[in-house]
C-alpha cells in the first residue's frame, strides 16, 4: 500500500507540474507558428545595396512585412502600427526592428524604398531583390503576391499576403499577425517576447 501511495503522490505531482508548464506557455494574440519549417529567414539587398539577414537584427525581435511603396492602405497603415507600438514601449521599443520587403522591386527603386519608410521614422529597412529573388523569398514565407493590372494601360496594382510575421530576439520565426489585428495586441505580443531570455551567445 506504501508503494503505491507513492506512485500516487508522484503521478499527482507530475500532473501539477504538467499543468504548470502549460499555464506559462505565453498567451499571444497573433498566430502562433513557433517552431515553423518555413520563414527561417532572407538574404537581400537593402536600400544602401548592402546584402542584410536575420542575423544582422539578433538580439532585436523582427518583424517581417511584404508590400511595396504604391499600396494604398495596407503597408502604410501596417508600417504605421509597428512604428506606433515601438513608440509606446518606450526604451524596449529600440529591440523592436521593421523589416520591409518589397513585392514590386520593378517600381519600388532603392531611392523610392528609403523614401518610404523613412516616412514612418527611424528604425525601419527596407528590402529590394531582383524578380528572381523576390519570388524565391516570398515562397520560402508563404506569401502570396500578384500584378493586378490597373484602369490605364500600363498601370498596376499588387496583391499580396496581409500580415507580418515576428521573429524573437534568437531570430526564431514566433508569429504571424493579421492585418487589422490592432497596435494593442501587437504589443502585447512583443513585451512576451522581449521579456524573453536575451541570445545565447
Amino acid at each position: 500500500m506504501a508503494v503505491l501511495r507513492k506512485f500516487l503522490v508522484l503521478l499527482a505531482l507530475a500532473a501539477g507540474l504538467a499543468g504548470c508548464e502549460r499555464s506559462a506557455a505565453p498567451s499571444f494574440k497573433a498566430i502562433d507558428i513557433t517552431g515553423a519549417e518555413y520563414a527561417q529567414g532572407f538574404d537581400l539587398p537593402d536600400a544602401d545595396g548592402k546584402r542584410r539577414t536575420l542575423a544582422d537584427f539578433a538580439g532585436k525581435v523582427t518583424l517581417v512585412f511584404f508590400g511595396y511603396a504604391q499600396c494604398p492602405d495596407v503597408c502604410p497603415t501596417t508600417l504605421l502600427e509597428i512604428a506606433e507600438v515601438r513608440k509606446a514601449l518606450g526604451a524596449d521599443g529600440a529591440r523592436v526592428q521593421g523589416v520591409f520587403i518589397t513585392v514590386d522591386p520593378e517600381r519600388d527603386t532603392p531611392e523610392v524604398l528609403k523614401a518610404y519608410v523613412d516616412n514612418f521614422g527611424a528604425g525601419f529597412v527596407a528590402l529590394r531583390g531582383s524578380m528572381e529573388e523576390t519570388q524565391a523569398v516570398a515562397k520560402a514565407f508563404k506569401v502570396y503576391y500578384a500584378k493586378v493590372p490597373g484602369q490605364t494601360a500600363g498601370s498596376y496594382t499588387m496583391d499580396h499576403t496581409a500580415g507580418s510575421y515576428v521573429f524573437d530576439a534568437n531570430g526564431k520565426v514566433r508569429l504571424f499577425t493579421r492585418y487589422g489585428t490592432g497596435a494593442e495586441a501587437l504589443k502585447h505580443d512583443l513585451q512576451i517576447l522581449l521579456a524573453e531570455p536575451p541570445p545565447k551567445v
